[in-house]
C-alpha cells in the first residue's frame, strides 16, 4: 500500500484498529473486491476476497458495510458471505440488512419520467452493442467490452442526448469506469458513508475502500473520522488517503486489518 496523505499514519492506523471497541469497513464491490466483466453476473470477487471478508465477519468487532453501485439485491449472490453482511445498494438508495429487511427510497415522480425519457433517448446506442441498466432514481449505460472506435461514438451519442435532461438540475451526468450514468440527486455513496458515520462511535477506527469517480464523495465523507483507500491497478488523481493494487495488496489490506482486530483480544 502506498500511503498519499501526509497527514495518514499506516502503523498508528493499525495501532487504533487494536485499540478501539468499533470497527468499521466499508467497501465499493466491482472494481475493488471483483474485477470489471463485460457480463456483470459474472463479476465474482478477486481469489481469496471473500473468504477474507467472511474471516472479518466470523471474527466480530467488524462492521462490514459494501456500498455499491448495484443494486443491493445484485450483490448477494455474488458475495454470499454468512452472515450477510450490509449492504447499500444503488449508490444509496437501497439498504439492505443482514437480517434482510431492505428499506428503499424513490425519487418524485417528474424524476422517474425524466428517466424514462432518458432511456428512449439512447435506444441507438443500445442496438449497437451498449447496455441499459435501470435503477429506480438513475439509468445508466455501460459500453465495457466494445471496440475502442464504438466507445468513443457511444459516449458522444449518450452525452449529447443525455446533457440537455440535466441543464435544469433535475438529473446529474456521471461518468464511471466503462459508462456513464444519469442519475437523480439526493443520494450517493457519500449518503449512505454519513449514514454509517452517524451510526458509529466517534472514536472507531474507520476505513472506505473504493476504486471509481463515484467512490469519491465516498472518499470525502470519510476522510475526517477515517481512512480512504483507493483501490485499483494504475493510480490516478484522487481524494483517497492510500492506494493499493488488487489482489494482492487488498488481500493483505483485509489481513493487516483482522490482525489488528484480533490484538485487542
Amino acid at each position: 500500500m502506498r500511503v498519499l496523505s501526509p497527514r495518514i499514519d499506516w502503523a498508528a492506523f493499525l495501532e487504533r484498529i487494536a485499540a478501539v471497541r468499533e470497527r468499521v469497513l466499508m467497501l465499493d464491490y466491482d472494481g475493488t473486491l471483483a474485477p470489471f466483466q463485460v457480463r456483470p453476473e459474472q463479476a465474482v470477487p478477486y481469489p481469496g476476497v471473500a473468504e477474507a471478508l467472511a474471516s472479518l465477519i466470523r471474527d466480530g468487532g467488524t462492521r462490514i458495510v459494501i456500498v455499491s453501485g448495484r443494486r443491493a439485491a445484485d450483490v448477494v449472490p455474488l458475495l454470499p458471505l454468512k452472515p450477510r453482511p450490509e449492504i447499500w445498494g444503488a449508490h444509496g438508495w437501497e439498504r439492505l440488512l443482514p437480517s434482510g429487511k431492505l428499506t428503499t427510497q424513490q425519487p418524485p415522480d417528474g424524476i422517474k419520467r425524466a428517466l424514462e425519457e432518458a432511456e428512449e433517448a439512447v435506444r441507438e446506442v443500445v442496438r449497437r452493442g451498449g447496455r441499459l441498466e435501470r435503477k429506480q432514481a438513475s439509468v445508466a449505460l455501460h459500453w465495457r467490452g466494445l471496440p475502442g472506435l464504438s466507445v468513443v461514438k457511444n459516449e458522444q451519442e449518450a452525452h449529447a442526448a443525455w446533457v440537455p435532461f440535466t441543464r435544469d438540475g433535475t438529473l446529474q451526468l456521471l461518468p464511471f469506469d466503462g459508462g456513464v450514468e444519469l442519475r437523480a440527486p439526493g443520494c450517493n455513496k457519500q449518503h449512505a458513508v454519513k449514514a454509517v458515520l452517524s451510526e458509529t462511535a466517534a472514536d472507531s477506527a474507520i476505513a472506505y475502500l473504493g476504486d471509481d469517480i463515484t467512490d469519491e464523495d465516498a472518499f470525502a465523507a470519510v476522510k475526517p473520522r477515517g481512512l480512504a483507500v483507493l483501490v485499483r491497478s494504475e493510480l490516478r488523481e484522487t481524494q483517497a488517503d492510500a492506494w493499493l493494487r488488487p489482489p494482492g495488496e487488498l488481500i493483505e489490506f483485509l489481513g493487516r486489518w483482522r490482525e489488528s482486530s484480533l490484538a485487542r483480544r
